[in-house]
């Protein structure tokens, strides 16, 4: 177990397996969801049962004889890459109301933390299980390794409130250089794990396994060419504007189908679209969503970026490093059980007035730039004023940056040194 990474995670499973009768954890391919839940269940000294549906006869067990694969296999159960067998949902739901009914009668009997579900797919199967386990179920999103959980260091969500951050615990300072040789390197466990690992050949594996396990499971990709070319096209353009014209014309594809092969990307974790911030005081806001690769390491090696100080000295250096900001921020709040859609947004109008990051926190806003220099000017904070539109509570805001400690530029706004992220 030594080579284990502690998970940011792992406590929220345990206190929400406090709470509900089954945990699911979903995510691309190879972040630790398995690895997450095997360690956890030592830790825990429970007798929880493991299985996985990637092997192809317990597979047709619990597709074709359900009941005979609950008695064969009994809870507190983990059933890793359960999106194989979506039938199992009505026996789970069953079971869950059976123990909740035991428990009414006697608070002895365990009515939670019955099954453990991991899914690289959320595509299919999510909308079963919010439906068929309504009030049942906990979901949770697991990425790649946090620059925290890489350090050791704790992991809170990111608010930029000055207070917290004053209290907050730096990450390892990294020089330009050193910050894209971790982002050329990516979040995958086993690249940390296998010190000798080829990272191209890891993530040509890595894409070959996705279209052959995931994609053509989900639609019907007649040209796999395409369809790699399409994914390529996307990370070029992650921290951009979704453009789906401008890709699907690139490439020669529809946008009917140019937009279900973005959702796979979504649905299957590789990619995240964030959302633009509106409401009913402001007006004119473009609706188109931002696309953020959220491994930084993929993002380059479909971009055809091999060292890190070619990634520097490229017209790519400030999108990757605004998407590698990004996908930060957003671990930071999956890896503590929270849905990172109801409080990371964009801002940008039709006269082109934009924030790169809207942070809404317990009622109140925090805007915030990205920029890649230790001294960005103090213009870059000049939209901040929209947010007055906005009818709530305005926060701290500021810069995250390059710039080695925390900085006033105003009364209210700071420079943020990326290591507080």
């Amino acid at each position: 177990m030594s080579n284990f990474i502690n998970r940011t995670l792992k406590k929220s499973i345990i206190e929400i397996s406090n709470s509900f009768p089954v945990i699911t954890i979903t995510g691309p391919r190879q972040v630790g969801k398995t690895t997450l839940l095997r360690i956890l269940k030592e830790e825990l000294k429970e007798n929880i049962n493991y299985v996985t549906l990637d092997d192809l006869s317990i597979r047709a067990l619990a597709i074709q004889d359900p009941e005979l694969f609950f008695r064969t296999y009994n809870f507190p159960l983990i059933i890793d890459e359960f999106q194989y067998a979506p039938n199992l949902l009505s026996y789970i739901k069953i079971i869950v109301d059976n123990k909740r009914f035991e428990n009414l009668k006697d608070n002895k009997v365990k009515c939670n933390g019955l099954f453990y579900l991991t899914g690289s797919q959320n595509f299919n199967s999510m909308n079963n299980i919010s439906d068929s386990l309504a009030g049942r179920v906990a979901i949770l999103e697991l990425f790649g390794l946090s620059n925290r959980e890489l350090e050791g260091k704790k992991e809170d969500i990111f608010v930029p409130n000055i207070n917290l951050l004053e209290k907050k615990e730096h990450t390892n300072m990294l020089n330009t250089l050193d910050l894209y040789e971790k982002i050329i390197k990516g979040s995958y466990p086993e690249i940390y794990r296998n010190h000798d690992i080829d990272i191209r050949k890891f993530f040509e594996t890595y894409i070959a396994t996705y279209i052959e396990r995931d994609i053509r499971q989900l639609i019907n990709v007649q040209d796999e060419l395409k369809f790699l070319k399409f994914v390529s096209n996307v990370a070029a353009r992650t921290a951009q504007e979704l453009n789906m014209t401008d890709i699907c014309n690139s490439i020669g594809i529809s946008n009917m189908t140019g937009d279900s092969w973005l959702s796979i990307l979504v649905n299957t974790g590789l990619v995240y679209l964030l959302q633009p911030y509106s409401n009913n005081n402001i007006s004119r806001i473009v609706k188109k969503p931002k696309i953020y690769f959220m491994d930084t390491g993929l993002a380059c090696y479909l971009t055809g970026y091999l060292d890190a100080k070619t990634l520097e000295n490229s017209a790519y250096n400030g999108p990757i490093f605004e998407t590698y900001v990004i996908s930060e921020i957003i671990k930071s709040y999956t890896n503590n059980g929270l849905d990172a859609k109801k409080y990371l947004y964009y801002y940008r109008d039709n006269n082109g007035k934009e924030i790169d990051l809207l942070i809404f926190y317990n009622n109140v806003v925090h805007p915030l730039e990205i920029k890649k220099s230790a001294n960005p000017p103090t213009e870059a904070i000049k939209n901040f004023n929209i947010t007055e539109k906005f009818g709530v509570n305005i926060g701290n805001g500021g810069i995250i940056c390059m710039k080695s400690s925390l900085f006033p530029i105003d009364d209210n706004n700071y420079y943020i040194p990326i290591e507080l992220i």
